[in-house]
């Protein structure tokens, strides 16, 4: 059975930003902005592999959901998420 290699950004009590694996107890890092611990969680997963990066708002649900190269797709979208 291969590993999954995904990583999840989502919001923390004390207002940062947790870059975490999927199922992990500890977040891989801490930021202050959304947008930075996206960064953070999409090149960590360029340099292991690929996988799946989930981010979910500050309500709970998840915003999106992204492919990182080299990772594989089984369904690829025909629009591109930005």
């Amino acid at each position: 059975m291969s590993k999954r290699n995904d990583r999840i950004v989502s919001p923390r009590p004390d207002g940062q930003w947790a870059n975490k694996a999927v199922g992990a107890d500890r977040a891989g890092s801490v930021h202050p902005k959304q947008s930075a611990a996206e960064q953070a969680a999409r090149e960590m997963l360029q340099r292991s592999g690929g996988g799946e990066l989930i981010t979910q708002g500050r309500d709970g649900q998840f915003r999106s959901k992204d492919t990182i190269a080299p990772g594989n797709d089984p369904c690829p979208p025909r629009d591109r998420e930005h």
